[in-house]
């Protein structure tokens, strides 16, 4: 079991208050993941809940029992850093079992257990290597495998594909999720990069300063975001926000996906001119100036041809946008 109950969780630094009042529910076998810009107090929440950092108020409940005073190593949890934090003059089975070592375990059950790591991770041919023979994408595979041979309750993940390169980040992202389907685990993944949590999860936790702004499925949250903050944080181009009253319509700024919009040369609801073209192969994104709108991205699938200056027209989806009111949350239809 792994069920995750956080009961108005807090946590100040002296005045300062980084979490506020948090409520939530991670089902058994959940992969939950936590996301927000810099700042927003995720990785505090997920270190709340490892037991690396104290808890000002509140409760943090593992399988039904209150954890506040119990230590990391008692939780059942086990986490995977950013860092890798592999000790380089130990070859990959010894950093995989060396947990299951300090705890007494049996030379022949660890064997056994980080043998069946590595061969979910792809790790059989490297058992006898060191970290620094090793890419990055590979000894990150290796901290994994180290947390799963212990068989926890929680899988704890602090931003760990940053230090990869983009191929990289999409491969081990693929191997994360192929990991929680195999192991059928608790998983919490803390990451700012909305892309990893919209591929990963089956729930995503927004966060901004200290609260949660909505929780949801990933295209429930893309469909349907309760305010301006989740509507312009979740989705890759970012939502434009258009002036509502300059288009006659209800509230402060009108939400539209940039695949939302028709782009005509010919006419069309907003007039202005292309800033700036970025040819993608599969798509191309059209930035448009136009006042008083700002910065408008298009996002037109396939090769399109568009040069700095062009005039241009762009019209909105009405039957696809987002109304938002003078406090950001999102107006009723």
């Amino acid at each position: 079991m792994g069920n995750l109950s956080l009961n108005k969780v807090c946590k100040s630094f002296g005045q300062v208050d980084v979490i506020r009042d948090v409520d939530l529910e991670v089902k058994d076998g959940e992969f939950c993941v936590f996301v927000g810009p810099s700042g927003c107090g995720k990785s505090t929440l997920l270190r709340m809940i490892a037991g690396l950092e104290d808890i000002t108020s509140g409760d943090v409940c593992i399988d039904g029992s209150v954890v506040n005073t119990v230590p990391p190593s008692k939780r059942e949890i086990a986490m995977v850093f950013q860092s890798y934090a592999l000790y380089p003059h130990l070859n990959v089975r010894d950093n995989m079992g060396l947990g299951l070592k300090q705890a007494g375990q049996p030379r022949a059950e660890i064997a056994e257990k980080v043998d069946r790591a590595a061969k979910m991770l792809d790790l059989e041919k490297y058992l006898t290597r060191r970290p620094g023979e090793l890419s990055g994408g590979q000894r990150q595979r290796v901290a994994i495998g180290r947390a799963i041979v212990r068989k926890p309750k929680l899988f704890l993940f602090d931003e760990p594909l940053s230090n990869l390169d983009a191929a990289l980040r999409v491969q081990t992202r693929i191997e994360i999720a192929n990991l929680h389907r195999e192991l059928g685990a608790t998983m919490i993944y803390v990451t700012h990069d909305q892309v990893e949590a919209m591929t990963l999860a089956d729930r995503i936790v927004v966060l901004r300063d200290g609260r949660i702004e909505q929780v949801g499925a990933p295209m429930e949250l893309y469909n349907n975001p309760a305010n301006e903050f989740v509507a312009g944080f979740i989705g890759s181009p970012k939502m434009n926000f258009l002036n509502a009253p300059a288009l006659s319509q209800p509230g402060r700024s009108l939400g539209i996906r940039p695949e939302h919009l028709t782009l005509s040369r010919d006419g069309g609801l907003i007039e202005g001119r292309v800033s700036h073209v970025e040819h993608l192969g599969g798509e191309t994104l059209i930035y448009l100036r136009a006042e008083p709108h700002g910065l408008i991205t298009v996002r037109l699938f396939g090769e399109h041809a568009a040069s700095v200056d062009d005039r241009a027209f762009v019209t909105p989806d009405m039957a696809r946008a987002f109304h938002f009111g003078d406090d950001g949350l999102r107006l009723a239809a």
